[in-house]
């Protein structure tokens, strides 16, 4: 069905589409009409962001330039320009930080004031808290043949200082390394007696370097700098070599603070000697080095956002009504007999799961519950739901999965908690990631047993679930809920998968059904007949699959791709992808639902999928795709989450043909139709709804 020869066509590079989505997101802080710490928010999110990137995707570039690699997807080529690309919008984040943010927060009363700008009483007051405080939990180190220079926590805050005279026991040793504890809060508000009717805040670097003569007692402090390390933090873990994967990851995730250094970070007015001396104890080259005016490590001050009491300040809050097509107070395994329910979070709440699952935890008739765990949290509703469901006397499987990068130790803990008590603990597959969301309860009813499910675009984690827009799928249909049992049978026992009636399961037949499918849509196209494709995705890397949208577009298919983050194909290239448009949407939630629509002339089928179209997804993942069967559902599901946002022109990119990206036009206006927004007005919670499903 594919082309014998795959199309010719150069794709994005992955790495700077990354950051150009950074860009995107760093443009709501720069928004006049964006409340002020909604704007800050948007900046510590880039910068949280960046670290991840450097975390995990830095690391084969630096070695590449290291080895003097010139052939390759790596090389000193790739550093160099990914080094610039990240170097610029460090400084777009810190230029707007000072000149825009600050002077604004200034404005309204807020302030994170620097020792120089202290009063006498706020000097006294910082003191003071550095005394009781701080000082306490520092203890300095100089560096000398007995005291090395001391292992540095990845994204830990720290500070070498260069030091004149000589040591207690008569040693020139001029530099020593202040290493500051995670556990002290990077932004302190002033108390209101110095404070006055301002709110007004210092940060930790500040008080410390306020006072870093007293941590050296008979020196005199010349040079010093903060400065932060990030390091190489994706764990690697050979499944095949070990015979216990948690208790290695549990030794892997005590390494991970301390892995390869890929990026320095360090005050603007840190020295050439201090800042190669710490180049060269890193082992990075210059390029790795960024020079920052203001605090090493912006995402902390989300801190500062909690402690200002602003509402004005912020968006208005957001409620999200119950889902509309769940009756409150009525079982929803009754409800789910008659139609299946879908839920467009975070407009519509996510209790509406957690009420499924408790239902299904408190029924006597409820035999057997399972679950994937992919991110929940440390904190989980969830979590503690099965736990119930265990004490209750349920059969209950829950599919772990223990590699969730940056949740690793979380799911460990929830793991070991529910193996504890006597729940059947799987971690899935080795080698695959279970990215999956699926939840199947057993019921017996009468003589039969009954099954129900969730499914989902996204993870199990209520706190997200207000942040994140996804799509939950309540589901009794008895083939689609087979499935779902067989690959449950799958992750436990790894026997052979038997043919599904409606689910698509990666790694087996995911990646080719979906080229099937652009296929039918492109001959289609071919043969004269209407043809469509409108994809919703994270992320859009993988070529098998770029190459077939390539081809369908090529046969006159219409071909709509609605990609936040990276997308690798270029789209609108005159001779190449003339019928595919690329839109990213960036909102006041993060957008991560899902959804694929092909339409052959009169045939139109819509999937939901937890998977975005990336190689590793396709290939190395356990992932799922489920088709929408009832019509009505299927409407309104692209009424809401396609053709919406194609015209949304307030929180709209287009990509260009050579892969920037511009704000659609209008978008700069306060006027234009917002998705996010229209769907917030739609489902809102009306007052007193929540009070009224308590008493019901």
């Amino acid at each position: 069905m594919c082309d014998a020869a795959p199309t010719v066509i150069s794709f994005l590079d992955r790495d700077h589409s990354i950051l150009a989505f950074n860009e995107r997101v760093l443009d709501w802080a720069h928004r006049p009409g964006v409340p002020l710490l909604e704007r800050m928010r948007f900046l510590t999110i880039v910068s949280s962001n960046l670290d991840e990137f450097f975390e995990v995707r830095a690391a084969d570039h630096l070695t590449a330039a290291q080895a003097g690699e010139l052939k390759g997807p790596y090389t000193v080529g790739s550093f160099d320009a990914l080094a610039a690309a990240a170097h610029k919008l460090v400084e777009k984040q810190y230029a707007l930080y000072n000149d825009e943010l600050m002077p604004a927060f200034a404005k309204e009363g807020i302030d994170i004031v620097s020792n120089g700008d202290r009063t006498a009483a706020q000097k006294e007051w910082v003191h003071e808290y550095f005394e009781s405080d701080v000082r306490p939990l520092l203890i300095p180190v100089g560096l000398d043949p007995a005291h090395p220079f001391p292992q540095v926590a990845n994204k830990s805050l720290n500070f070498i200082v260069r030091l004149s005279g000589k040591d207690a026991f008569g040693r020139e040793n001029e530099i020593a390394i202040v290493k500051v504890p995670r556990v002290l809060p990077r932004v302190i508000p002033m108390p209101a007696k110095v404070a006055g009717k301002k709110k007004l805040f210092v940060s930790l670097s500040s008080v410390i370097r306020a006072h870093l003569g007293l941590l050296f007692p008979g020196r005199e402090v010349g040079q010093f700098s903060q400065f932060r390390v990030t390091r190489h933090s994706d764990l690697a873990v050979g499944e095949e070599d070990v015979r216990n994967l948690r208790t290695a990851l549990r030794l892997g995730l005590q390494q991970r603070h301390y892995g390869q250094a890929v990026r320095l970070e360090v005050a603007s007015g840190c020295s050439e000697y201090l800042s190669s001396f710490l180049l060269k104890q890193f082992n990075l080259p210059p390029g790795a080095l960024y020079r920052v005016h203001g605090p090493v490590n912006l995402a902390r001050l989300q801190q500062m956002i909690d402690l200002v009491d602003a509402p004005q300040l912020l968006f208005p809050p957001f409620r999200a009504g119950y889902p509309r097509q769940l009756v409150p107070g009525r079982p929803i395994f009754e409800q789910l007999q008659r139609q299946d329910v879908v839920i467009h979070q975070p407009f519509e709440s996510f209790d509406g799961v957690l009420d499924f699952l408790r239902e299904a935890v408190h029924d006597p008739q409820v035999l057997a519950i399972k679950q994937t765990i992919y991110r929940t949290g440390n904190d989980s509703q969830m979590m503690e739901l099965l736990r119930e469901a265990v004490r209750r006397g349920q059969e209950v499987t829950v599919v772990v999965e223990l590699k969730a990068r940056f949740d690793e130790e979380a799911n460990i803990n929830w793991a070991e908690a529910l193996e504890a008590i006597g729940a059947q603990v799987v971690y899935g597959v080795v080698g695959l990631k279970t990215h999956a969301k699926m939840l199947l309860v057993t019921r017996r009813e009468g003589s039969a047993l009954v099954r129900y499910a969730h499914l989902a675009t996204g993870n199990y984690n209520p706190r997200t679930a207000k942040l994140y827009t996804d799509i939950s799928h309540l589901t009794a249909d008895p083939l689609l809920t087979a499935d779902i049992e067989q690959v449950f049978v799958h992750l436990a026992s790894q026997s052979r998968l038997p043919k599904l009636n409606h689910l698509w399961l990666a790694p087996f037949h995911l990646q080719r059904k979906l080229v099937e499918h652009i296929d039918l849509v492109g001959m289609a196209a071919a043969g004269g007949l209407d043809a469509r494709i409108v994809l919703k995705m994270n992320a859009l890397t993988d070529e098998p699959l770029m190459q077939a949208l390539v081809r369908a577009g090529q046969r006159g298919a219409r071909i709509d791709l609605i990609v936040r983050g990276a997308c690798m194909l270029p789209a609108r290239v005159p001779g190449l992808t003339d019928n595919i448009r690329v839109r990213s949407i960036i909102g006041r939630f993060l957008e991560h639902s899902r959804l694929f629509y092909f339409r052959a002339g009169h045939e139109e089928q819509l999937y939901l999928s937890s998977a975005d179209w990336m190689n590793r997804n396709m290939l190395r993942r356990i992932e799922l795709a489920w088709p929408v069967n009832d019509p009505q559902q299927r409407q309104r599901l692209i009424d809401e989450c396609l053709v919406a946002y194609l015209h949304d022109s307030r929180d709209a990119w287009d990509q260009q043909p050579d892969g920037s990206y511009k704000r659609v036009k209008g978008a700069e206006g306060p006027h234009g139709h917002s998705a996010q927004e229209a769907l917030m007005q739609r489902y809102a919670a009306p007052p007193g709804e929540e009070e009224m499903r308590r008493w019901t």
